[in-house]
């Protein structure tokens, strides 16, 4: 998984007009996207066939994206607004817990593992869908670091500690089982990560260094 759009024509690729028929389109389209991708890929994706899914007329798909990579795009911005909010617990290693129990329920979740991986297949020989993954990871990475700020002014981490790299080192350890090695995914794992992530970041590890 809030939305942040502004007011916009209703005839514009990827806009939101809140309540109206221009949103109700757009969520039954990323829906059906969704559905797409978690079915069978990203190679086979046709905006036909989204636009029959979606229950929405076919001119209508085309003219607001116009193209798969775009309503791509579109999916993970959507993701992006509906990810769920950060924790805060009081405790770095709660809420970086919390921020790993979050990545394996989604990673472990049969429809959005299966998204996920379609997602990161496509971005990895289409630049556009990189470029939609990349922010989509910025912007998560964005939600979660204040947790590790107000870690670093509390006393919790040494000043200077990096925070978005202690955030990504919470999920790197989940995405490789997911993709790589096919280990167990499990709860357990999660709060491992956490902890590792941690204990690393008050060990020094993620301090940045000046050039």
């Amino acid at each position: 998984m809030a939305h942040e759009g502004a007011r916009e024509s209703e005839g514009d690729p990827g806009t939101v007009r809140p309540g109206g028929r221009t949103a109700r389109v757009r969520a039954a389209v990323l829906r059906a996207a969704e559905d797409a991708l978690a079915e069978h890929g990203f190679a086979r994706l046709d905006l036909g066939d989204i636009a029959r899914r979606a229950g929405v007329g076919r001119t209508t798909v085309y003219r607001r994206w116009g193209t798969v990579t775009a309503l791509v795009a579109d999916v993970l911005a959507d993701m992006a607004e509906q990810s769920e909010r950060r924790a805060e617990t009081g405790s770095l290693l709660e809420d970086l817990r919390a921020n790993a129990r979050l990545v394996q329920r989604t990673l472990t979740d049969p429809r959005q593992a299966a998204l996920f991986k379609a997602v990161i297949a496509a971005a990895a020989s289409d630049d556009r869908t990189a470029e939609a993954m990349h922010r989509f990871y910025r912007l998560r990475i964005a939600e979660w670091s204040p947790c590790v700020e107000q870690a670093i002014e509390r006393g919790e981490l040494p000043v200077g500690t990096d925070p978005a790299e202690v955030v990504r080192a919470v999920s790197a350890p989940l995405y490789y089982r997911l993709l790589a090695s096919g280990d167990p995914l499990d709860a357990e794992t999660a709060d491992r990560a956490a902890a590792a992530a941690v204990a690393a970041a008050r060990a020094g590890a993620y301090v940045r260094f000046a050039p």
